[in-house]
């Protein structure tokens, strides 16, 4: 996924790339290279935990769709769904409570928007994040395999709701009629705070419009509106150590 859009961007970029853009990968790429190596030191944050929580609330019959007797593949469809939403109101938690926005705003900090931002989390995020879904999974008694094939759609949408592709006006309303695209997300990581705070789903866009957070587009041009936080336009967002920091430092603006 991350080759194909990275190809599409080089090949039909939505917007043209700012200058910087080899440092802007270098960082990016590395906090995940980051992240995947504390992923395998750390047993909290091994990938595959979501689904081996799964598999134990499976083998002792946790959970509220077990309760309500919904297995198959009904089971499986809900569970998605549900573990869609749990997503989404995550999302939304990182930009209301200010100690997960301290963590969260190292991924909005990126002054550009291309798939490599979908990349871009705080070791810490995804901590939280695993620790969310974890608790969801096992409330819900989710099946493993509804797990797993969420786990797998949540890396790819996050990386294709940030590549710098567009798929015209047409193309781009029937698709977001689903799921959500490029040009609606970006929208969310305007510098202006109403756009901000809009579009907050990952993957089904569905949750944006049903509790009142869907933006159509933005006050100013896709190919031109400002990307990031404003306070920060410096070279800084661009540096690993600093976004490692980023969360602690004291002052921060926001």
């Amino acid at each position: 996924m991350f080759v194909a859009l990275a190809a599409a961007e080089f090949a039909w970029p939505r917007r043209q790339p700012i200058a910087g853009r080899a440092r802007r990968w270098t960082t990016n790429v590395g906090l995940l290279v980051l992240n995947t190596v504390l992923l395998r030191l750390s047993f909290f944050l091994v990938p595959a935990l979501p689904v081996l929580a799964a598999f134990f609330a499976e083998e002792n019959g946790w959970g509220v769709l077990p309760a309500l007797g919904l297995g198959g593949t009904l089971g499986a469809v809900v569970a998605f769904l549900v573990l869609d939403l749990a997503i989404y109101a995550q999302h939304v938690a990182m930009h209301k409570l200010p100690a997960l926005w301290r963590l969260h705003r190292v991924h909005h900090a990126d002054p550009e928007f291309d798939v490599t931002t979908g990349l871009r989390f705080h070791p810490l995020e995804i901590a939280v994040s695993q620790a969310w879904k974890i608790a969801v999974i096992f409330a819900l008694g989710a099946p493993a395999a509804a797990v797993l094939v969420f786990e797998i759609v949540l890396n790819a949408s996050s990386m294709f709701t940030h590549a710098n592709v567009g798929f015209g006006v047409v193309g781009d309303r029937l698709i977001r009629g689903f799921i959500v695209t490029p040009d609606m997300h970006r929208i969310h990581h305007s510098t202006v705070i109403a756009e901000t705070d809009s579009n907050y789903g990952f993957n089904l866009s569905l949750w944006d419009r049903a509790f009142g957070t869907y933006r159509a587009a933005p006050i100013g041009e896709q190919a031109t509106m400002a990307i990031g936080l404003g306070s920060y336009r410096g070279p800084e967002p661009t540096q690993l150590p600093w976004l490692l920091a980023f969360p602690f430092a004291r002052g921060a603006r926001a």
